[in-house]
């Protein structure tokens, strides 16, 4: 029978059957539409045993998901832990695509980091440039800001006016994305505004464009390699808060740009990117107090947690954190505020064991180069942009609208009378 089979061409019986709710969630459909399936010739099916219900040759419904694009989903609708191939964390490391993340962040330039994190292929000196259109359009709507506003507020409209320049930004191909992240990333780093004036052409790759946008120091090798391994790093860090609220846009296939929009708008929290702010603030306070004995006192005193320690993901230091200190002690202008960084960690030890975190590596970087206290979250910002698109391109793969929780309700029960004016809701 099996040698028949093969001769027809048809699929080979398999051990393992799938019930009908198995076969809908492998193939990424309703139940139904599994049925739409074998009544279309597409899919075979048995009577399940004792006559309630259908099975399904695994092989075969595999066989049909891959012809419809379809893949296997390991947890249930709503859930909010599911496959990615992008990044792993475990064992107080991190990797890209199963590389060692901090190495590549090391030895790749930003854009190649990112090529890799998109594609799976590294592309040596590649380098990403910002469409003439999209870039005046982004110039003119950040100008247009009032002057209290921060770099994030700059990026957030940057993005929108640059959506607004691609009339194919509803084009959700693969290679139509790519161009699209190639050319935005440049885009928000040209459009902010240099924290001083200068001339002459602007230096490839991104790091050393970016440099200008965030202090008025002169770029030395030695920074400029910080800064550079800072955006690898930061690029992805699996599903935090920003690439969650990413990934739902993408589930409800808002375009990239929109993808972008959903991550900064949740990046802006103190407990996400801006968090680095609070570490460069109080890094600041220790290097003019002349030591973290009291000002980790106060933090401690006022019920606040030191910022810059601890991570939920890793039991030691952040991996992220230990390559930058390694950066950090190669510029000679930051040893007074790393030596800082370390009087933190080591005073905040004999209250709680916990190790810097990259929070507190930015701050080293940007309270030693000169820059404002929001420089970090603007670096995360930039890099993390490459993540969000990197997840949307996943996503955009899976079913639409996977990501629907249900709310469980505790409002009152109905039925309630239609409100009256200056009625309240029943309190719970």
């Amino acid at each position: 029978m099996t040698d028949q089979a093969d001769a027809a061409g048809l699929p080979q019986p398999s051990a393992r059957r799938l019930t009908t709710r198995e076969t809908a969630e492998r193939l990424g459909v309703k139940p139904e539409t599994v049925y739409a399936y074998v009544s279309r010739g597409q899919l075979s099916s048995n009577r399940a045993a004792g006559g309630r219900g259908s099975t399904f040759d695994a092989a075969e419904v595999d066989a049909l998901a891959r012809r419809t694009g379809r893949r296997e989903s390991t947890a249930p609708a709503g859930a909010l832990s599911f496959p990615t191939g992008i990044t792993l964390i475990g064992g107080d490391r991190y990797f890209f695509r199963g590389v060692d993340a901090t190495e590549l962040a090391r030895r790749h330039a930003y854009e190649e980091v990112a090529e890799w994190l998109w594609t799976g292929e590294l592309r040596p000196g590649i380098r990403f440039t910002a469409p003439a259109d999209a870039l005046a359009a982004a110039r003119r709507a950040v100008g247009a800001l009032p002057s209290h506003c921060g770099s994030t507020d700059r990026l957030r409209v940057a993005v929108v006016a640059a959506a607004a320049a691609d009339p194919l930004r509803f084009d959700l191909s693969r290679e139509a994305v790519l161009g699209g992240a190639r050319s935005l990333i440049p885009t928000l780093v040209a459009a902010l505004p240099a924290v001083t004036e200068g001339g002459g052409a602007t230096p490839p790759g991104l790091a050393r464009q970016l440099w200008p946008k965030l202090t008025g120091h002169p770029a030395d090798e030695a920074s400029l390699a910080v800064l550079n391994t800072a955006l690898g790093l930061l690029i992805d860090h699996d599903l935090a808060a920003s690439t969650l609220a990413a990934r739902v846009a993408a589930s409800a296939r808002a375009h990239p740009y929109a993808v972008v929009s959903a991550g900064l708008g949740v990046l802006e929290g103190p407990l996400h990117g801006a968090a680095s702010g609070l570490a460069h603030r109080m890094l600041s306070e220790v290097l003019e107090r002349g030591g973290a004995a009291p000002v980790v006192a106060d933090h401690l005193r006022g019920g606040r947690r030191v910022p810059g320690l601890g991570h939920r993901l890793y039991t030691g230091e952040d991996p992220r954190a230990r390559v930058l200190f390694e950066l950090l002690a190669e510029v000679p202008r930051a040893a007074p505020a790393l030596a800082a960084a370390r009087d933190v960690a080591a005073t905040a030890a004999r209250h709680t064991p916990l190790h810097a975190n990259v929070d507190l590596a930015l701050a080293v970087l940007s309270v030693s180069s000169g820059m404002a206290a929001e420089a970090g979250e603007t670096l995360f910002a930039i890099s993390r942009t490459a993540g969000w698109i990197a997840h949307a391109l996943e996503e955009y793969e899976e079913r639409p609208l996977r990501m629907r929780p249900s709310g469980q309700y505790t409002g009152p029960q109905p039925p309630q009378p239609l409100p009256t004016a200056g009625t309240a809701a029943v309190p719970q």
